[in-house]
């Protein structure tokens, strides 16, 4: 498992947000990985190369079978309870897409997924705040009523792309961060 330390203090950082990686030779290597539809004979495709500032995830969805394509992170530790939701950059296809967590959290003994959809802007970078409030715990895709996020027992984070859609996408993300609304600034300040 991988414990992650946030970096702190990154230059071109605000005080209320840590950086979690930018893809960079400084940054965490998450060990991202692909997990596709076709795990349940799905007939999707997508992958990702990271490059030097950037991560590029593209594909081609099917929904004859399923209708996914993701990455996801390896095991991780990292502890975001002092903080109020991730903060992406990317430069989208128009598509929606859904960040994943996963804590220890289980539903009759099997992992849940926390997810949150987000939508992007065909060809235009932009900042996308999701709150842990929107979260929603899924067990293969299927919403249950709780538990509800722990931030503060991450261990794991994804991109998938699951919109209905048949058809390519194509996203890049130039960082992943979390960040603290004014008032959970405040909190964080202060426990400095």
């Amino acid at each position: 498992m991988t414990i992650i330390a946030p970096l702190q203090g990154a230059a071109d950082a605000p005080a209320n947000e840590i950086l979690v990686t930018d893809f960079t030779s400084n940054s965490a290597d998450l060990g991202w990985y692909v997990v596709n539809d076709n795990v349940m004979g799905g007939r999707s495709e997508g992958g990702f190369q990271q490059e030097q500032g950037a991560l590029h995830f593209a594909g081609d969805t099917n929904t004859n079978g399923g209708g996914f394509s993701s990455i996801r992170t390896s095991l991780m530790a990292l502890d975001l309870s002092r903080y109020t939701g991730i903060r992406l950059r990317v430069m989208g296809d128009g598509r929606l897409y859904t960040w994943r967590l996963t804590t220890a959290a289980r539903w009759r003994g099997n992992q849940i997924g926390y997810w949150a959809n987000f939508e992007t802007e065909d060809g235009t970078w932009t900042t996308v705040d999701i709150p842990f409030t929107r979260f929603i715990p899924r067990f293969r895709g299927y919403q249950l009523d709780g538990p509800a996020l722990d931030s503060g027992q991450i261990t794991g984070m994804g991109l998938m792309i699951y919109d209905n859609q048949d058809g390519p996408f194509e996203l890049h993300m130039a960082g992943v961060r979390a960040y603290a609304a004014a008032e959970a600034d405040e909190k964080i300040k202060a426990a400095d």
